[in-house]
C-alpha cells in the first residue's frame, strides 16, 4: 500500500478483470512457484528439513543449486518426471507427523517474503470482481493448501502423496503436473459449476499450457522462452511480477491447524534438490 493508504497496481498491462454475468461463476487458477511466490515451493524447505535431521547437509547445498538453477531455467517435462521419482524414493519411511510439526514451526517465515505483490494484488481483483481463485501446483497438496488460504485462495489444488500407517509410502496418488493440471481444473468447474469460458489461468511455464488452454481467459506471468513464444503466436496477455513482500502486513495469519495441514507430502520438499542436481550433473554439456 501507498503512504495515503490506497492500493499499487502492477506496473504491467493486462486486461481488466471484470464482473462475471449474473448467474455465472468464473474461477481464476493460479500456479504456484514464480507464479505467485518467487521460488520453487517444493525446493524452499530444504533447511529446516535439515535441521531436524531429515535431511544432511550435501543435501542443502544441493538443493540451493536446485534452487539458483530453477530461477534461471525453470523445469522441462523430463526433469519434472525425474524429480517425481526421485522424490517419493527419498521420503519414503518418513513420519507424517514429524514433518507437519516441521511445517508447523517454519511455514510463515520460508514463504511470507516469496510472495509477489502483484500477485497479491491480482488475486484481490479477482476476489473483488467476485471470481474464485483457485492455486493450482504441482507441490504436495498439504504445502499447497496452507499457502492458498495465506494469499487468499478459496481452493487449491496439488500433488497428493499415498501415507500408510502415518508414513510416506514412496507412492503418488495423483500428480498435479502437465495435463492432470487441466483435468483438476475440469473436475473443479464440474464441481462448483465454474464457467471455463469465461474463467482465467496464470502460468509461468510451458508445461502448463493444458491449464491455460482450459479458460477462455490465458495469461503468462514471467513466462519461460517456449511459453513466451506461445503466447506471442495466440496474442496472450504477458505479466512480470518481481516484487516480493512479506505476507503479514497484507493477509491474516491463519490458525495453528490450517498451516500444520502442510505436512504430508512435504517429505518430497528436500529431495528436489538431489533429483534436479543429479539430473544436472548428468546432463551433456
Amino acid at each position: 500500500m501507498t503512504d495515503s493508504g490506497s492500493v499499487e497496481r502492477p506496473s504491467v498491462e493486462r486486461p481488466s478483470v471484470e464482473r462475471p454475468r449474473k448467474g455465472d461463476r468464473v474461477a481464476a487458477f493460479f500456479d504456484l512457484d514464480k507464479t505467485v511466490i518467487a521460488k520453487s515451493s517444493t525446493l524452499a524447505f530444504s533447511r529446516p528439513f535439515f535441521q531436524e535431521g531429515l535431511i544432511n547437509r550435501r543435501a542443502v547445498l544441493k538443493s540451493a543449486y536446485a534452487q539458483f538453477v530453477f530461477m534461471l531455467a525453470g523445469a522441462d517435462a523430463d526433469q519434472m518426471d525425474r524429480m517425481r521419482a526421485h522424490i517419493t524414493a527419498l521420503c519414503e519411511g518418513w513420519d507424517v507427523e514429524q514433518v507437519r510439526a516441521i511445517v508447523d514451526e517454519t511455514l510463515h517465515d520460508i514463504v511470507d517474503p516469496l510472495v509477489y505483490k502483484e500477485a497479491t494484488q491480482l488475486i484481490g481483483e479477482h476476489r473483488d470482481s467476485g471470481h474464485d481463485v483457485v492455486v493450482v501446483s504441482a507441490s504436495g497438496e498439504e504445502i499447497v493448501a496452507p499457502i492458498a488460504g495465506m494469499v487468499g485462495a478459496h481452493h487449491s489444488v496439488g500433488t497428493r502423496m499415498v501415507v500408510s500407517d502415518g508414513r510416506y509410502s514412496g507412492d503418488i496418488d495423483f500428480y498435479c503436473y502437465g495435463e492432470n493440471k487441466a483435468v483438476a481444473v475440469r473436475e473443479l468447474a464440474e464441481r462448483h459449476g465454474y464457467d471455463l469460458s469465461a474463467s482465467h489461468a496464470y502460468s509461468d511455464s510451458i508445461t502448463d499450457l493444458p491449464l491455460l488452454d482450459a479458460v477462455g481467459h490465458p495469461t503468462v506471468v514471467n513466462p519461460d522462452r517456449a511459453l513466451r513464444k506461445v503466447a506471442a503466436q495466440r496474442g496472450w496477455p504477458v505479466l512480470t511480477f518481481s516484487d516480493p513482500v512479506p505476507l503479514r502486513a497484507r493477509f491474516p495469519t491463519p490458525s495453528g491447524t490450517a498451516v500444520a495441514a502442510a505436512a504430508v507430502s512435504l517429505g518430497a520438499v528436500a529431495a528436489a534438490g538431489f533429483a534436479w542436481y543429479g539430473l544436472r550433473r548428468r546432463r551433456p554439456r
